[in-house]
């Protein structure tokens, strides 16, 4: 078997009919879908097994409610295809994806394709790639800028890349925390412009729920990160800037001077980086807290 399509289910009895009609649908056939039910008290249990009736492709895992990470995990644990997918199960993927990505994967360990960010939203937007090849992890996370983009959701992954690496239970944005281990395996990626996942917004979803605690631990996932430029330390300052205003702890980033004149940086990330060089992070920081305060006021 090719191909292990990995659905983690909870709480999405409205939406898992879609995202799985939109699997089984598509014209490439050499996968199996693993619909894994993660406790969910819904009616996406019996959903799940009347897939599986319908479809011999598809298995079902009942297990007790872990989170999206452990769930992710026991369909590594379970999966038979020398690849695997994740998708989403409010997401969906669109028709002819699957067979216009798949045939070329086998000289790549992780292959990348476009897909519509808040889709469904007013915020929704269209994110594509150029065809291109890097067998260097550093390019990759830094000039093809993939710290903006460390979904599970939008790529194909050899399954040997796993062997060792599972993604972090009880962490939120789990993904950006399980990309860089799976570079440092990785020996050529690939970026293409064909397929297309669609990532539905979600009112209750992590991105729109993120909280100060949820943040930091966003924070210390890129911290941990030994590749670095400016434009991704001025990512990750953002970061730390809304932690600050949520939590108000102690600074973790630290100190880079940020060349003012860096390709690529917007016109409110060359004034922050003037800000840093005269204040420092922890100045930055408490500065866009006080304008917070009183933009409240």
């Amino acid at each position: 078997m090719k191909l292990s399509v990995i659905i983690p289910v909870y709480c999405v009895e409205d939406t898992l009919d879609r995202c799985v009609k939109s699997i089984i649908g598509q014209s490439y056939h050499d996968l199996e879908v693993i619909l894994v039910d993660d406790g969910s008290p819904d009616h996406c249990p019996e959903l799940c097994d009347d897939w599986a009736k319908r479809d011999t492709r598809i298995r079902v895992i009942h297990k007790e409610h872990g989170g999206l990470s452990d769930a992710r995990n026991v369909g590594i644990d379970a999966a038979a295809g020398e690849w695997l997918a994740f998708i989403d199960s409010d997401d969906e993927l669109d028709e002819g994806t699957l067979e216009k990505v798949m045939p070329m994967i086998d000289n790549y360990d992780i292959i990348e394709f476009p897909y519509y960010r808040a889709y469904g939203s007013k915020q929704q937007q269209l994110f594509t790639f150029e065809p291109k090849v890097y067998d260097n992890m550093e390019e990759y996370w830094l000039k093809g800028r993939a710290y903006d983009h460390t979904y599970a959701w939008n790529k194909i992954y050899r399954k040997s890349l796993f062997d060792h690496i599972r993604f972090p239970q009880g962490e939120v944005f789990e993904d950006i925390h399980t990309l860089p281990s799976l570079l440092k395996q990785a020996r050529c990626i690939a970026t293409t412009d064909q397929g297309l996942y669609y990532y539905h917004w979600n009112n209750k979803g992590i991105t729109a729920t993120a909280d100060g605690q949820a943040l930091e631990s966003l924070l210390k996932a890129n911290l941990k990160v030994k590749w670095m430029d400016d434009l991704y330390y001025m990512r990750i300052l953002n970061i730390q800037i809304s932690v600050y205003q949520r939590l108000r702890k102690e600074i973790l980033l630290p100190y880079r001077p940020v060349q003012i004149k860096t390709k690529g940086l917007t016109v409110t990330e060359r004034i922050k980086a003037v800000m840093l060089r005269v204040l420092g992070v922890k100045g930055v920081c408490q500065l866009f807290y006080t304008f917070h305060k009183i933009a409240l006021v």
